[in-house]
């Protein structure tokens, strides 16, 4: 009796097709990166388990290590699986420091795993993105805007619905707190982080009750809460505000040059905000802070975020600074994949197929192959010598636009075919070429498809 095999909830697998959209997106991501300067490291994907739960939040969806026959505690007992890539990072840092040349500059596209309830866009296992600069006790902070206008060009040279990088910092969030009088500034910033999930009447009442707060002090803190702005006008809204403080001075000067020098590189479907209610949940962070929003898809709430972090690690001699911003491939891909936005040109890789007369002429179109292939475009043999009407079909079936018939009794030589218009021209295999698009799969747009 068949087994019938069901798919494993919060696992996501991708067709050929598919999969060739993830891997253009990686792609393009990894090619902006580096044209920054962003060095690739690869981290282990398991972690001790002390590490990974040190933060508290999220104990409960760590996946633990252990091995099915072990008979005692064993060199992998105390180790789970990274559910990000910036607790694996930390530790890369603690342990290569002494190889690493300062302000290190990295980018890192891995899985991830969490154990959590599966829904769209959130997964047990994804892939991340991510991209940081670190230092050696120190870190200026125009690296703040340098990172954060990497991921923006990473993200508008993808072909992505519109994205919105929403900006804020926790000096400008700590500072007017301070400067109004509320005591306990983390708590009220938790609070605060709640506005997108309550109403405003019931997040004032939280402000009073459990952050000890006034009426006056809560309808202050919702007030620059409502502040969104595209531009640099938001400096003087919060100003009107009334309230003093030299971090808040601080946290508005850097506010004002990570919009002005991210909106200087925002272009096609990115747009740059500064939004007062962005305060990320972790309490690392401790200046800039990102999140990223994709339009038509705010069911997925944010699809990257990031941003500046003063203690990333440490070894209680050195500290090491840094800022970064994520971004989730999985995440965002794919419910696009699913919905149809985003498809993959063909699911093979091969750009020509090259026809089979008959067996005895294998190894001819085998040798034909051998050369399209030195030149880097991508081919495959036919696998079986069917009559040409087949083997095109074949090639139709598999997405592969062209098809190669090397030269029969009687004819002047190679020829080469392109399927999809008909068109079949002489062609010689040590020099020709199919256009640069036909080179490899690529993404294809509900516009295009359309």
């Amino acid at each position: 009796m068949a087994t019938r095999i069901s798919p494993l909830s919060g696992f996501p697998e991708l067709l050929p097709s598919q999969r060739a959209v993830e891997r253009e997106v990686i792609a393009s991501l990894s090619r902006t990166f580096e044209l920054h300067g962003f060095a690739n490291i690869e981290t282990r994907v398991v972690e001790p388990l002390d590490r990974l739960a040190k933060g508290g939040e999220i104990d409960k969806e760590i996946y633990v290590l252990r091995r099915l026959q072990a008979e005692d505690a064993g060199d992998d007992t105390g180790l789970g699986l990274h559910f990000d890539l910036t607790v694996p990072f930390a530790r890369y840092v603690l342990e290569h420091a002494g190889h690493l040349e300062f302000p290190f500059r990295r980018f890192q596209v891995q899985p991830a795993w969490r154990g959590e309830r599966p829904q769209e866009g959130r997964y047990r296992q994804f892939t991340q993105a991510d991209v940081d600069i670190v230092g050696r006790d120190v870190l200026p902070f125009h690296h703040d805007v340098e990172v954060m206008g990497v991921m923006v060009a990473a993200l508008a040279a993808l072909p992505l619905p519109p994205v919105s990088f929403q900006f804020n910092n926790r000096k400008l969030i700590q500072g007017f707190y301070r400067g109004l009088g509320i005591a306990d500034v983390t708590e009220a910033i938790r609070v605060i982080d709640k506005l997108d999930k309550l109403p405003a009447e019931e997040v004032a009442t939280q402000l009073v009750e459990r952050v000890g707060a006034t009426p006056e002090q809560a309808q202050r803190c919702l007030d620059l809460a409502t502040i969104r702005v595209p531009d640099t006008s938001f400096v003087e809204r919060v100003r009107a505000l009334g309230v003093e403080d030299e971090l808040l001075d601080e946290g508005l000067a850097e506010l004002a040059a990570v919009v002005e020098g991210c909106a200087a590189g925002a272009h096609g479907g990115v747009s740059v905000e500064a939004n007062l209610r962005i305060a990320r949940g972790l309490d690392y962070y401790t200046g800039t802070v990102v999140e990223i929003f994709m339009s038509g898809y705010e069911r997925l709430k944010s699809v990257g975020g990031g941003g500046r972090y003063d203690a990333l690690a440490s070894d209680g001699r050195t500290t090491y600074p840094g800022v970064g911003v994520s971004f989730g491939v999985s995440r965002t891909l794919v419910p696009l994949i699913a919905d149809g936005v985003l498809s993959g040109s063909r699911p093979v890789p091969s750009a020509v197929l090259v026809a089979l007369t008959d067996e005895d002429a294998r190894p001819a179109s085998e040798s034909v192959a051998r050369s399209l292939r030195a030149r880097g475009i991508p081919c495959e043999v036919a696998p079986a010598p069917q009559k040409f009407g087949k083997q095109i079909r074949f090639a139709e079936r598999r997405g592969i636009p062209y098809v190669w018939f090397l030269p029969v009794a009687g004819g002047e030589g190679h020829e080469v075919k392109d399927i999809r218009s008909g068109d079949q021209v002489a062609a010689d295999p040590d020099t020709w070429s199919p256009p640069a698009e036909d080179l490899r799969p690529t993404i294809v747009t509900t516009e295009e498809q359309q």
